[in-house]
């Protein structure tokens, strides 16, 4: 099973919405996920990822069905590290989450890293990890000590459209990768771009998730999109 993690196009917050850019951005990726086979398509409940999803159903003539647990995180990211100000985990200077040793804490302590430990962000990472993982045992791959087991051999190419925040989230438990060095390391906030996550059907029973890529967005620029202009305007 190939997994595609899409996060929304450029969204307007208030009205929970795409603009007009975005919409133009989930065409693009839609384009690209018609290419890439895509056969079943999940999305959370959230207005900016559903509107991103439609143009693909509609060019895969596929209905999408809504998963609850990878909406966007509210509030639970908030960290009052390093001054006492409450504010967003994703918007530290990853120094803060490297030096004095931190870069070193491993997966099994990572809410031991100073900025983690002054936000409520281990009870979201463990309700992402645990409905992820209800997620994955429905597609036939249940989670075992690390490993997967291959309930029955899946051949689909699976897209879920979701979130920067709760997709790094995600990705930290499926990778194995300590949370303060996903936030530190990884840049996720480019709008359509698409991480695929390989589980492939080995003869033994047993698969785990590889990382194919993360966070493309070659789809972008074929559309003539600048994903590095602060706007992502026409080039």
């Amino acid at each position: 099973m190939l997994l595609y993690i899409i996060r929304h196009g450029e969204p307007d917050y208030g009205t929970d919405s795409l603009t007009e850019l975005g919409k133009l951005q989930a065409e693009a990726v839609a384009k690209r996920l018609q290419k890439s086979g895509i056969n079943a398509v999940y999305t959370s409940p959230l207005g900016r990822a559903i509107q991103t999803a439609e143009p693909t159903c509609r060019l895969l003539g596929l209905d999408y069905k809504t998963e609850e647990w990878i909406h966007e995180l509210q509030g639970e990211e908030f960290t009052t590290y390093p001054d006492g100000e409450k504010r967003s985990i994703t918007t530290l200077q990853g120094k803060l989450l490297r030096e004095n040793g931190e870069m070193n804490i491993p997966f099994d302590r990572m809410f031991e890293s100073k900025a983690l430990a002054q936000s409520n962000i281990e009870s979201a990472f463990n309700y992402i990890r645990d409905n992820g993982r209800n997620f994955l045992e429905r597609l036939g791959y249940k989670e075992e000590n690390g490993i997967y087991r291959i309930l029955r051999p899946n051949e689909d190419r699976v897209a879920l459209f979701c979130h920067a925040i709760s997709s790094r989230v995600w990705l930290s438990e499926l990778l194995h990768i300590p949370l303060h060095i996903m936030w530190s390391s990884f840049y996720a906030h480019f709008h359509t771009g698409v991480t695929i996550i390989d589980f492939k059907n080995y003869e033994n029973g047993f698969t785990t998730p590889k990382c194919y890529c993360y966070t493309d967005t070659s789809h972008l620029y074929e559309a003539g999109l600048d994903v590095c202009h602060p706007k992502n305007s026409k080039i």
